[in-house]
């Protein structure tokens, strides 16, 4: 069966300057990733500003076309799909987004976020139906309708705009998710509860979530696999127990290592990475990190890495590990599911 979504070989680039004549910034680079059509779970995409994570979720959910390499839903590639194909990819691929309150007009009431899906793709025959399927969506989230409904979005709180936001995407009856940064803007106390839903959506109606972010303690909460960006490159796969607690990585250590620690009696171990650039500056031909990494090797400069296996359900793209065996797909799922068989997004 083909996978729910696959990107093979994906890259994308922008133009800078006036007019786009400007020098060009490679954002996403050679990146082949697939989702499972038959199992779902929460795959995290993670990396710091600027390592081509919103671009890629751009790509997944169609809003950009890559300039090479292929994007395909359900089989079909997306850059070919006829009109009544890319609708329905448009409903099943549902996005939420970091700011929720950008999402809505401020002259409408929340209703109209909830019920404008539903008469645009015809979900509900009746005003009766419309109803009750709204209402079951908001009291998913944990939203009380009576208090949610008729109000404008500045009446409500940040965490209730945003599960407002995936009560919307539950309505369009959604196969995948792409949830960039959707705590990022909230505080503390409603961080957690927006990611119980995030969890409840994917182990409850078995809904496929991206989750991207930079925050390494969100993404080892939720997801069952995390993906590591660096300048627009995979630079490390796998489980997420086992990129967290063991990265392989130097890119994924030094974020690891500058997590703050809560307790106030050990120093903080974190390290500046814009301070960990050796001594001899020059451009990369090969590894985009090499002009940072404090273990950076003759060959770095010249030679693009593979995926090495470092363990099972773990790889990263570091020649460090070059004696050990390359995973045989370019696509980095294959690392998920090493010892199984199964695919697991």
């Amino acid at each position: 069966m083909a996978p729910l979504l696959s990107l093979a070989h994906v890259s994308k680039s922008f133009s800078g300057g006036a007019l786009g004549r400007g020098e060009r910034t490679l954002a996403v680079n050679d990146v082949s990733l697939s989702l499972s059509n038959e199992l779902a779970g929460i795959t995290g995409i993670a990396g710091e500003s600027g390592s081509g994570k919103t671009t890629l979720a751009m790509l997944m959910m169609g809003q950009l076309l890559p300039d090479s390499g292929e994007v395909t839903y359900r089989g079909q590639a997306v850059r070919r799909m006829c009109s009544a194909d890319l609708r329905q990819m448009r409903r099943e691929v549902q996005p939420i987004f970091q700011d929720p309150f950008a999402a809505f007009n401020p002259f409408y009431k929340v209703d109209h976020v909830l019920a404008a899906p539903m008469r645009n793709y015809r979900l509900a025959p009746s005003p009766a139906i419309k109803a009750k399927h709204i209402t079951e969506a908001l009291e998913r989230v944990g939203l009380n309708p009576a208090e949610t409904l008729g109000r404008f979005p500045h009446q409500l709180s940040g965490g209730q705009r945003q599960r407002v936001m995936i009560a919307r995407a539950l309505l369009c009856q959604p196969r995948l998710i792409v949830a960039d940064e959707p705590v990022s803007m909230l505080d503390a106390s409603l961080r957690a509860t927006i990611l119980s839903s995030l969890q409840a959506l994917s182990s409850g109606p078995g809904i496929s979530i991206v989750y991207i972010t930079h925050d390494l303690i969100t993404a080892y909460q939720i997801c069952t696999n995390i993906v590591v960006m660096y300048a627009g490159s995979v630079v490390e796969a796998g489980s997420v127990e086992r990129v967290i607690r063991s990265p392989q990585h130097p890119y994924t250590q030094l974020l690891v290592a500058s997590i703050p620690l809560l307790d106030r009696g050990k120093q903080w171990t974190g390290l500046d990475l814009e301070g960990t650039r050796p001594a001899e500056q020059r451009q990369s031909k090969g590894c985009p990190f090499a002009p940072r990494c404090p273990a950076v090797m003759e060959i770095c400069w010249n030679e693009r890495p593979a995926m090495y296996t470092t363990a099972a359900r773990h790889a990263a793209a570091c020649f460090l590990y070059q004696d050990k065996p390359a995973v045989a797909s370019a696509d980095v799922s294959e690392v998920f599911v090493q010892g199984n068989g199964v695919i697991s997004a």
